[in-house]
């Protein structure tokens, strides 16, 4: 049954409106598929369960999804960066649309796409929110620099560049010079990391970035984990969420380009994003890195997406009383 209202008071929005922003983009990293899954999100039913939980929903239609999506000329390499103008060029898109919402008040919703995108979306959330932080719970860091990364795809480079750390500058890499370092390493946490590159975790360590790894989610259940993240960056600031399906153990969400073994559970997952919800602080929520193209058996594309749909309806209030 509808709710005549979202369960929990959102302190830093103007309205009880959710204003989706849809990227089918693919190109922060080497696999097809991944820019089908706002479309398969919005299709499954996302906006009606959202309508549900007593939202108002800014949404223009599946037509509407952030474009263009190919690059207008040559997108040479930059160092080991693949596609950087791409990237750069829609993040840019992402990030105006992600303010308009935001800047009117409401909670903005990300489908992606790639995690790439982030550098877009929090871009636009903390434009609008400059106080905000920013909790990302993913098996990979995503804060690899142009210096670090081994692969040279820029879904695991997006921190990095919110930061400002060192090989993203303006002066380094001019054509990601729209990104301002909003960023700061005490208003970032991670939750579920399991898969660090050697870079990044040189990187984690000299900012004294704090992250939960899955071994903390093991030792202390993910109800303390999540406890310790919010007391790190303050309950009294706007939170952005930033998810990547691929926190998930595979087994539960297997639809995803870089899945690793050993992940959150299903109930571990949709706590973390409750407890986020219950603090009344969430001003952006991502889901990130669904991609219908990756599956072994007919049901990977409707769990993974059903693990989507599920974690936007906890961010939004939705509770199992």
């Amino acid at each position: 049954m509808p709710l005549d209202a979202p369960t929990y008071t959102y302190k830093f929005l103007k309205s009880h409106t959710v204003g989706i922003v849809g990227c089918p983009f693919s190109g922060g990293q080497p696999r097809a598929g991944v820019d089908t899954g706002p479309l398969e999100l919005i299709e499954s039913g996302l906006v009606q369960d959202i309508e549900a939980l007593g939202w108002k929903v800014d949404f223009a239609g599946a037509d509407t999804l952030v474009s263009p999506l190919v690059a207008d000329g040559p997108d040479p390499d930059i160092g080991k960066l693949k596609k950087p103008r791409l990237v750069s060029n829609v993040n840019k898109q992402v990030a105006e649309r992600v303010y308009k919402h935001a800047g009117a008040g409401e909670l903005t919703v990300t489908l992606g796409g790639d995690h790439s995108l982030a550098m877009g979306t929090v871009s636009g959330t903390f434009k609008a929110h400059p106080d905000a932080a920013l909790i990302w719970i993913d098996a990979h860091a995503d804060i690899n620099t142009p210096l670090t990364t081994p692969s040279g795809n820029l879904h695991g480079c997006p921190v990095s560049f919110l930061m400002g750390l060192p090989g993203t500058s303006k002066e380094e890499i001019p054509e990601f010079g729209w990104i301002e370092p909003v960023l700061k390493a005490n208003r970032l946490v991670y939750i579920g990391l399991r898969d660090i590159d050697e870079g990044e975790r040189k990187i984690l360590k000299e900012n004294n970035i704090k992250s939960f790894t899955m071994h903390h989610v093991d030792r202390y259940g993910i109800g303390k984990v999540v406890d310790m993240a919010l007391d790190h960056v303050g309950r009294d600031r706007p939170i952005h969420l930033s998810f990547d399906v691929d926190a998930f153990d595979p087994a539960v969400a297997p639809s995803t380009g870089t899945a690793v073994r050993g992940g959150l559970q299903w109930r571990e997952g949709l706590c973390a994003v409750e407890m986020i919800a219950e603090t009344g602080n969430l001003v952006s929520l991502d889901i990130m890195e669904i991609n219908p193209s990756i599956s072994s058996t007919d049901n990977d594309v409707k769990q993974t997406v059903d693990v989507g749909r599920a974690l936007v309806r906890a961010a939004l209030g939705e509770t199992l009383l």
